[in-house]
Order: C-alpha cells, then structure tokens, then sequence
C-alpha cells in the first residue's frame, strides 16, 4: 500500500479522498485543508486523520505520495515543496495561472525526476482513451481534423469565476489537453474568440467569458476545432471527434440510462445527459489513481505529467492572446516572451 496524504478537501478534493479510500493499492493516510469545514466533513465522512500543518506531512517519511486539490494559486508552490521532499506528487490542473511560474516549476520538477502527476483525467475516460488508441493505430489513417464540444450545464458562482482565471485556463485548459493527447502532436498555432452570451453581467463582473470557439493548426497541417458553453441545458455535453483519411472516430456523451420512449408525440426520446463532470468522468477519475498508484509501484515516467500541464497552459495562454489581439498567434511567440 502507498500511503497518500490529500492537501485541499472542497468538492473536487472530497471526491479524490473517496476514490483513494476505495483504490486497493492507495492508503488515504492523512488529510489537510485551510478550510475547517471542509476538513471536518471529509474527516466525518471517511474517518481519516488530520494533518495538523503541511511540515507535519512533509516530513512524514512514511507518506509516500500527496495529492493537491487546493487552490489554483498553491499549486506551484506545493508541487516544488513536496517534488524536493522527495514525495511522488498528484497535482489538479491547471499547474499554475501564470505561465513563467509554471515554466519555472516544470523546470525545477524535472530536475528532481519529473515525479508528477496531472489531474487531466479526461484522457483516462475509457471512450476517450480507445479513441486515442485507434487512431495510433491508424483505424482512420492520417488525422486531418479533430472536433471538441465541451459545455458545461450551468454557470459557476461568482466567486470562482472570479478566482478561475478566465474561461481558457479554468475550463478549455481540459480541451487544450485532450487535443493533443489525440493528435500527438503540437499545435503551433492558435485563433480563439469568446464572447459573453449566457450571462453577461457575471462575466463582465467577473472580466471573463462563458462562451467559446477555438482553432488550432499543427506543423503537419492538422487541425483541432474546440467549441465551449458554460450553460447547456440538456446536460453535461462531452463530445470528440476524429476525422481522417481511412475514416472518423467518435467519442460521444453519455445519458443517466438508455432508455428510450416512443409515443404519438416523439420517437427515441431519452433521459438528459449526465450531470456535470464528477457524474460523466466517474470512472475516469478512478482510473487516474490506478495508473498513479501503478507508475509508483512500477516506476517508469507518469502517463500525463509536468510537460502535459506546462503545455496546457501555453495553449491557453497563446488562446487568451488571440482573443485580445483578434488573430492567429503562433504558439512560439507566447513561450519567446
């Protein structure tokens, strides 16, 4: 058994408390959060000791691995302390919201071995990874286009709007990622445009957007076209497509059941979509920790790591650009500067 400690216990954070409790190779050591109450609930709920400060985990030379579900703004920070204290670490994206401290903490990450490991769990969704697999494959032979819709089913407080850091690395940053989890290859060049449709007041108080369309371009020619909504009102809408020269793959949504209803009025009538992403991506959540668990027991470099997370941020950041600038951005620009 690893022995895990988890830093942060809001909602994103319980569920991987949950999951790690579960998991036969993980043991859920300790916990700690700033917030008290979140503290309390996760301990109420699974009976897992409190960590009484981050010294007292960062010492601890029986605690193996941590997780840290805290805050966006910790995230570099906490990655560098417990990467130098030897600790395997498992970080929620996005790695950071400025993109030279992310920078810097890839940098400094991979001279200590690169023993991180992204919270992009799209990729471990079991339709999303057999899409990836087929196309190495070459079920679809040369990859021409790839198309991402990604809409949430509602809008976020207004205080995590406030604290995201807008739309291109708090939500599409997951779409950045899947992007080139598909295509193996790096997008050179970006056009993203947004706009503010489903509640306009929010986001020009919270200087944001809830709506969004990018492009992308590879060296070879390939494309990836990413639409986003905060708001869909039939559910939580995940949908991947690629198209090649052999043929198209798709990854689609997935409903609460399969129930379909046929009557005078309607013909194949079906429940909503699932919920939001802790319903849609359960199972991927799970697997994210066995592959985790089974790269430290295994050794060998984590599936989505350092360089994925770094990565993903260049493209939000060269996104948020295009949108300012209103054009294509090569992607080098943004890292040159």
């Amino acid at each position: 058994m690893i022995n895990v400690s988890v830093i942060g216990c809001g909602r994103i954070g319980q569920m991987h408390c949950t999951n790690i409790h579960q998991n036969s190779r993980l043991n859920l050591f300790s916990i700690f959060d700033v917030n008290h109450s979140s503290l309390q609930d996760t301990n109420s709920n699974l009976g897992i000791p409190i960590a009484s400060n981050l010294e007292e985990i960062e010492s601890n030379t029986k605690i193996q691995a941590v997780v840290i579900a805290s805050s966006t703004d910790t995230h570099s920070e906490l990655i560098e302390r417990f990467a130098a204290a030897g600790k395997y670490v498992f970080c929620e994206k996005p790695l950071d919201l400025d993109l030279a401290r992310a920078k810097k903490c890839r940098n400094f990450v991979l001279s200590k071995g690169g023993m991180v490991q992204l919270g992009f769990n799209r990729r471990f969704d079991p339709g999303h990874s057999s899409m990836r697999k087929k196309i190495a494959e070459g079920q679809i032979g040369d990859v021409h286009q790839v198309i991402i819709s990604s809409r949430d089913p509602g809008m976020p407080p207004r205080e995590y709007l406030q604290a995201s850091g807008g739309i291109f690395k708090d939500m599409v940053i997951h779409d950045f990622d899947i992007a080139r989890f598909l295509i193996a290859e790096e997008p050179d060049e970006v056009y993203a445009t947004a706009e503010a449709l489903v509640d306009p007041a929010l986001c020009k108080e919270a200087n944001d957007h809830d709506t969004a369309m990018v492009i992308m371009k590879t060296a070879s020619g390939k494309m990836v076209h990413i639409n986003n909504s905060r708001s869909a009102v039939y559910g939580y809408d995940q949908r991947m497509e690629a198209f090649g020269s052999k043929g198209m793959i798709i990854s689609g949504n997935q409903k609460q059941n399969e129930v379909q209803l046929y009557s005078s009025m309607n013909t194949e009538t079906s429940p909503p979509y699932k919920h939001f992403f802790i319903d849609r991506y359960q199972e991927a959540y799970k697997i994210q920790f066995e592959i985790f668990a089974r790269t430290i027991k295994d050794g060998g470099n984590f599936p989505v790591g350092i360089e994925d997370g770094y990565r993903a941020l260049l493209l939000a950041e060269t996104a948020n650009r295009s949108l300012v600038e209103n054009r294509p951005v090569k992607v080098s620009e943004v890292e040159k500067d």
